[in-house]
């Protein structure tokens, strides 16, 4: 029986997108074959379709990194048919098909079981962006920040992992100042949790090597002028989790916040974070996310709308989270 399938392809300088019918001798090597439910869009997708970053490496290639579903068959020792598994980045819409199909084969080291607390859906709902979130969350904690320290930043934070960290953190008592450059977005950024809403504008400038202390942590996914700022506003011994570059690669700053506050810079990396890393930030996740924040958050869309919803993304017209659903 053949399955759909998102296939991107690169005939010349752009890269293209096509719905095909595939089979599963299609799919590449792997001891787990799963049966796709929903996947996501998350901004690193939107990189992967734009060709604006070179995250495909391999065509044709199933974009996608992320997928939720049901094992069909398995012959690794963790897995057996009919378990609710997950997987998020590894090679993934890099070497390897990604989840923007109905079904994939791949390594069941790669693999983490859909918590209980959710159900597939909800676990992309989460994604990588949320996990990423997660992993960021649990930086500050590891840093030694509570929320009796003082306020926590979230830049980028309409976008995915900015709101699951908005809920994240204000679940567990924190004060979250949320930073973007949609202002008609606040009243989703307050139900969300966060208690003041700024505009991206006053951080995205170059400013001062070192400024007024202003929060505890920030956990940022924009990186260059934003995080710069966001470190010169850090207060002393705290804590800033980094994971993005929206707004640019580079870090045009100064080595003061580091040498007279003590600040630490924690740079998070999802797509190939180890096992006990992802089972640690899942189990948070089950634990501390607040599910009906989570659905304020998310849209459903089926696989063919996946393109244009990506170049949505990188144009930051996108709230929230996306989840795909790969049989509507």
């Amino acid at each position: 029986m053949t399955f759909k399938a998102l296939l991107a392809s690169k005939p010349g300088d752009a890269i293209a997108t096509h719905l095909v019918d595939f089979q599963d001798e299609d799919l590449m090597p792997g001891d787990v074959t799963v049966v796709i439910e929903y996947s996501t869009v998350n901004y690193k997708d939107a990189l992967a379709l734009s060709g604006r970053s070179p995250v495909i490496r391999q065509f044709p290639l199933i974009p996608g990194i992320d997928f939720a579903g049901i094992v069909e068959t398995s012959s690794h020792p963790g897995f057996a048919a009919g378990d609710r598994v997950l997987v998020n980045g590894w090679g993934l819409s890099q070497t390897h098909h990604g989840g923007f199909a109905q079904k994939a084969r791949v390594s069941g080291d790669w693999l983490v079981k859909v918590p209980e607390a959710f159900s597939t859906q909800q676990a992309m709902a989460i994604g990588t962006a949320g996990y990423t979130a997660m992993l960021s969350v649990l930086a500050l904690e590891h840093g030694g920040l509570s929320p009796e320290r003082g306020d926590i930043l979230v830049t980028g934070a309409s976008g995915g992992a900015g709101s699951v960290a908005i809920a994240l953190l204000s679940g567990l008592g924190y004060r979250v100042i949320a930073s973007t450059g949609r202002q008609e977005e606040a009243d989703y950024l307050h139900e969300l949790g966060a208690a003041q809403v700024i505009d991206r504008r006053t951080l995205s400038e170059a400013g001062a090597p070192i400024g007024k202390e202003r929060w505890a942590g920030v956990i940022d996914s924009v990186g260059s002028h934003t995080l710069v700022n966001a470190l010169a506003q850090t207060q002393y011994r705290g804590v800033v989790a980094a994971f993005g570059l929206a707004q640019g690669a580079d870090l045009p700053g100064s080595v003061l916040p580091f040498i007279l506050r003590n600040v630490t810079l924690a740079g998070i990396d999802s797509v190939n974070a180890p096992q006990s890393a992802r089972v640690q930030a899942w189990s948070r996740l089950a634990r501390d996310l607040d599910v009906d924040k989570l659905a304020r958050t998310t849209q459903v869309v089926g696989l063919a709308e996946v393109p244009a919803i990506a170049g949505r993304v990188l144009e930051g017209k996108v709230r929230g989270r996306t989840v795909v659903d790969v049989n509507a």
